[in-house]
């Protein structure tokens, strides 16, 4: 098969022809019809992710396609099937699991990550029966693929994790793919919210996809947790960094009112120094959120098959696996989401 493939971190990244996959016992593996660009990939690319331990990789982690071959064992699945995955990947089997939380998975696997993923021709999932999700005939692949990490994430970071209700105030610190999802995902439940990035592109998707207020980050005497303070008469309900950097974290917590929630979704790589003192004088949550369970999926997926919630929107382009290795090295130049289509050339 064809995939994108890296020798070393922040090497370059290539097409080759590789060895394709053979299905696990108890998984599939999946013919990629398309699969989403994403800063998580990026971390994984520079080395930020220690489950990427065996070079020659493959990224590659959101996705959606055909079930191409099944392992032994699997009951619920045959080849021809429709499907999309999270990018978590759980057993099924171990505490976390039996208690629902597949998202925290103790034995997790991740495509892209802990095993060659998503950008080339075909991927293998483990634990099919646990993991692929059936997609309604009318969703395209693009529209599915551009779910399995940031769309889902953001739906959960928004609904369970942030808890965010009718009237409330939401901020979303960075408008990539994640924080426009939180953004459509936050209005659609009756959220008032306010958009920050440093980039005029985002922020007018931003206002498209229903921010309320949206305020820039490009001056570093920019004071973004004074702004949101500010338009919301004391300071955001709920506040989510969507993009992962000490500045936009600290940001975050410091635009929250006071009993305010801030949810980290953006990865930090190393560790990051947070404001306790605002922390405790104001009694806020900070919650991490870690994408979501195959098994929360219907509710996401009603919502956009009767338009409530419109994914497809945030795909602003769409490219072939030749790209992939400039649109990578540029990740954030382009507003939305870039969905790759291995089948391009």
């Amino acid at each position: 098969m064809r995939a994108v493939v890296f020798d070393d971190f922040g090497a370059e990244l290539e097409v080759r022809e590789v060895p394709s996959p053979e299905p696990p016992p108890g998984g599939a593996v999946i013919r990629v019809e398309a699969t989403g660009l994403c800063r998580s990939d990026w971390h994984g690319w520079q080395g930020h992710d220690p489950d990427i331990r065996v070079l020659p990789h493959v990224p590659g982690h959101e996705l959606a396609g055909v079930v191409e071959s099944v392992g032994a064992g699997v009951a619920s699945w045959r080849p021809g099937d429709r499907v999309t995955v999270p990018f978590v990947c759980a057993c099924g089997s171990c505490a976390a699991c039996a208690a629902g939380e597949q998202q925290v998975c103790e034995r997790q696997t991740q495509p892209g990550f802990t095993h060659w993923g998503s950008f080339a021709e075909y991927v293998a999932i483990d634990h099919a029966d646990v993991n692929l999700v059936r997609l309604p005939e009318e969703m395209s692949f693009g529209t599915a693929a551009s779910l399995g990490c940031r769309f889902a994430t953001a739906y959960r970071a928004v609904n369970a994790v942030g808890r965010v209700r009718p009237g409330e105030w939401v901020a979303v610190h960075g408008c990539g793919g994640v924080g426009l999802s939180a953004i459509m995902i936050a209005a659609a439940a009756g959220a008032r919210v306010i958009a920050v990035d440093v980039s005029a592109g985002a922020l007018e998707m931003a206002g498209a996809f229903g921010a309320t207020a949206c305020v820039s980050a490009t001056s570093a005497e920019a004071d973004v947790p004074a702004r949101v303070v500010e338009l919301t008469s004391g300071g955001a309900h709920v506040s989510i960094d969507a993009l992962g950097s000490p500045g936009t974290c600290a940001a975050s917590i410091e635009s929250l009112r006071r009993r305010g929630r801030h949810v980290q979704v953006g990865l930090l790589p190393g560790l990051t120094a947070v404001p306790m003192g605002r922390v405790i004088g104001y009694e806020l949550e900070l919650l991490g959120s870690h994408g979501m369970a195959a098994r929360a999926y219907p509710a996401m997926l009603a919502a956009v098959a009767d338009g409530t919630l419109r994914p497809d929107a945030l795909v602003t382009r769409s490219i072939g696996l030749q790209e992939v290795g400039g649109a990578l090295a540029s990740i954030g130049s382009v507003p939305g989401v870039t969905m790759i289509i291995p089948s391009l050339r």
